[in-house]
C-alpha cells in the first residue's frame, strides 16, 4: 500500500517559511559572514528554526553528539523523519542545501530533485543519494513513491516547489510548526494557491513550549 505525500515546515507567525533572502551568492562562505543582510538572514533563521535544534534527535540525526531535549517536538522530529521513504525537493533548495549540509546528509533515503539541469546521481555518505529528475513534478513523485514502498514521500522544499505540488492536487497531508516570531518580509507558504481548488480539514493542533504544531488532511474543493 503505498503511503501518504505531505510536507512539514516550520512558518513565521505572518505566514513566512524562510527569511528574505540575502543578495549574497554564498551566505555559507567565510569572507560574507559578516555582511549585515547575512547575519539578519541568519538571525530570522535560527528564530524559525529555534525549537529543533536543541533536540535529541537533531542531534543525533546530524552527528552533533549525545544529549538534547526530548519530549513532544523531540517525538515529532523524529515521527516525521521515520515515516518518510523518500524525498522531492527543488533544485533551489538542493542548491542552498549544498553549501550547508555535512557530509553526510541528513535524508537517509533517496532524495529527487526537480531541475531542468539533469546531472548524474550524487551519493553521499549515511543512505542519501539525490537524483536529478528534469521531467516535471509528477516524474519526480512517481520515483519517490517507487523509492519510499510503503512509506511516505515528503515534499522537502522550497516554499515554490510545495505550493507546485499543492497546486495539482498531489498533497494528501502537511503539518506547520508555527514558530511566535513576525518576518515582515521573506517566503510565503502560500503565496499564490489556488484556494478554489484546496480544501483543508484540520487533523491536529498541539502547543508544545516553543512552537504548536498543526496538521492538515489536503482534500479537493
Amino acid at each position: 500500500m503505498a503511503g501518504k505525500v505531505f510536507f512539514s515546515v516550520s512558518m513565521s507567525l505572518d505566514g513566512f517559511i524562510a527569511p528574505e533572502s540575502p543578495s549574497v551568492d554564498n551566505i555559507f562562505a567565510p569572507e560574507n559572514q559578516d555582511d549585515p543582510q547575512v547575519r539578519r538572514w541568519m538571525t530570522q533563521w535560527m528564530e524559525l528554526q529555534q525549537w529543533i535544534f536543541p533536540l535529541r534527535f537533531f542531534r543525533e540525526n546530524l552527528k552533533l553528539g549525545e544529549g538534547g531535549e526530548e519530549g513532544r517536538d523531540n517525538d515529532i522530529a523524529r515521527e516525521t523523519f521515520e515515516r518518510t521513504g523518500a524525498s522531492v525537493m527543488g533544485r533551489r533548495m538542493f542548491d542552498f542545501g549544498e553549501q550547508s549540509w555535512p557530509e553526510e546528509a541528513p535524508f537517509h533515503t533517496p532524495v529527487f530533485v526537480v531541475t531542468h539541469n539533469k546531472r548524474d546521481p550524487w551519493e553521499r555518505p549515511g543512505g542519501t543519494t539525490f537524483h536529478f529528475v528534469d521531467e516535471g513534478i509528477e516524474q519526480a513523485l512517481d520515483r519517490a513513491r517507487d523509492a519510499a514502498g510503503d512509506r511516505d514521500v515528503r515534499i522537502a522544499g522550497g516554499g515554490a516547489t510545495i505550493l507546485e505540488y499543492v497546486n495539482a492536487g498531489l498533497v494528501d497531508e502537511f503539518t506547520i510548526a508555527l514558530a511566535p516570531v513576525l518576518f515582515g518580509t521573506g517566503t510565503r507558504l502560500f503565496e499564490g494557491v489556488d484556494a478554489s481548488r484546496v480544501a483543508l480539514e484540520q487533523v491536529r493542533a498541539e502547543p508544545t513550549g516553543r512552537v504548536t504544531h498543526l496538521t492538515y488532511a489536503v482534500r479537493a474543493r
